[in-house]
């Protein structure tokens, strides 16, 4: 595994003498980190918050990359390795970070949008990553999504959480989001992506899930398939793996799909997932 330790001493080199520093804002306090990863890759803080990268051999400025979450604690993990390997092979950087149990909060989008800068300005990554939700990342990836629909290349989600008041329910995630229980109610469409869609479906983001047909933490009848119907409503490309008699589990087929693999990589490459 790469020393974690020299890759970001190096990339703060790279920085300093410009070789792939773009400019980025003064306001992010980047800092060596000490996340565990399942591959080689570095390690590092944005505005102290974990984050990590995973480059391809062949890295270059507007680097194409998938964006993974959540990036909690263990996580990214082994099961996600094969998918990994199939995007490196393709010269696609993987990165996350850690906005920790913020089900798609305000503070948890201003983390991503440190990230996001933080990676294009000054690693070299391109402006448009695939965004690759693992079930409570959907909450933190579409709601950072609709606010920026033009940083996005598609959304592939593995059970994704799309629907607040399914997952965790509107009592567990009101503190997350600084309010009571009744304000989050009141406030819910706002803050809900099966309901926050309309600027992704503007720019015809293409999405691809792939759900258990009994899925009991995350329901695919409370989550992927509103946010699926609305979607389609509003005009927006999107596609679906049901997996028959499959749950909220660690099921290969969920992180070695054939299919939700290639929509990533022809996403992530800026290429047209359906011909």
């Amino acid at each position: 595994m790469r020393n974690n330790r020299l890759s970001f001493t190096l990339s703060l080199i790279c920085s300093l003498f410009g070789i792939v520093s773009f400019g980025a804002p003064e306001s992010l306090d980047i800092t060596e980190g000490k996340k565990a990863l399942p591959m080689s890759g570095e390690s590092f803080k944005v505005n102290g918050r974990d984050a990590f990268l995973i480059l391809p051999e062949k890295a270059s400025k507007n680097t194409p990359w998938v964006w993974y979450a959540p990036t909690l604690s263990g996580l990214p993990a082994s099961t996600e390795v094969w998918m990994f390997n199939k995007f490196l092979a393709q010269g696609i950087a993987i990165a996350g970070i850690d906005v920790g149990e913020s089900f798609g909060s305000p503070d948890g989008r201003k983390g991503f949008s440190d990230l996001y800068q933080y990676l294009t300005t000054q690693r070299g990554l391109g402006p448009k990553p695939c965004l690759l939700a693992r079930s409570r990342g959907g909450l933190m990836l579409y709601n950072w999504a609709v606010e920026n629909p033009e940083k996005v290349s598609g959304i592939a989600g593995i059970y994704p959480v799309c629907n607040i008041a399914s997952y965790p329910g509107i009592e567990r995630a009101c503190a997350a989001y600084n309010m009571t229980s009744a304000e989050l109610e009141k406030n819910l469409d706002a803050n809900n992506p099966i309901s926050r869609l309309k600027p992704l479906a503007e720019k015809r983001v293409p999405l691809f899930h792939i759900h258990g047909d009994i899925d009991k933490p995350v329901p695919y009848e409370e989550n992927t398939k509103i946010l699926m119907e609305n979607y389609k409503k509003l005009g927006g490309p999107c596609d679906l793996e049901l997996a028959a008699g499959q749950g909220h589990n660690m099921w290969n087929g969920f992180f070695q799909s054939e299919t939700l693999t290639a929509f990533a990589i022809h996403r992530a490459l800026g290429k047209p997932y359906k011909e």
